[in-house]
């Protein structure tokens, strides 16, 4: 069975676009650490980072970097923490997350945001790419 992330890349459902180009694409988290948490995927589904061939994880990984420094334009906070954990999603991402305190990246503490702010955060990266 396809992962969620896998059915968004195939647009089976909807996703608050940042990026995307041949090997990897860039969505908001719809169940934020902080405003602007985005996630990286490869459009190669592989459930571990140390599965993907060097090629898909160097691609990702460069991605991952350019939409970081968008992010971290673009959003209020003091640098953009990058995590790879992989448990929730069988499908490898690297989350990257504004932060300004280390409480920001514990994944205990998440933020409610409307269908409007998550357009106009998503308009607000895309803006500094």
């Amino acid at each position: 069975m396809a992962s969620i992330f896998t059915r968004i890349i195939k647009g089976e459902i909807p996703s608050y676009k940042i990026a995307e180009n041949e090997h990897c694409i860039a969505f908001l988290d719809v169940n934020p650490n902080t405003k602007g948490h985005t996630l990286c995927v490869p459009r190669k589904e592989v459930d571990k980072i140390t599965d993907l061939d060097n090629e898909t994880y160097m691609e990702l990984m460069a991605f991952s970097r350019k939409v970081a420094l968008a992010v971290e334009k673009a959003m209020d906070c003091k640098r953009v923490g990058i995590a790879v954990i992989g448990l929730e999603v069988p499908h490898v991402h690297v989350h990257l997350i504004p932060i300004s305190k280390m409480a920001d990246m514990t994944f205990q503490q998440k933020v409610n945001l409307e269908k409007e702010e998550f357009e106009s955060i998503a308009q607000q990266i895309r803006s500094q790419l």
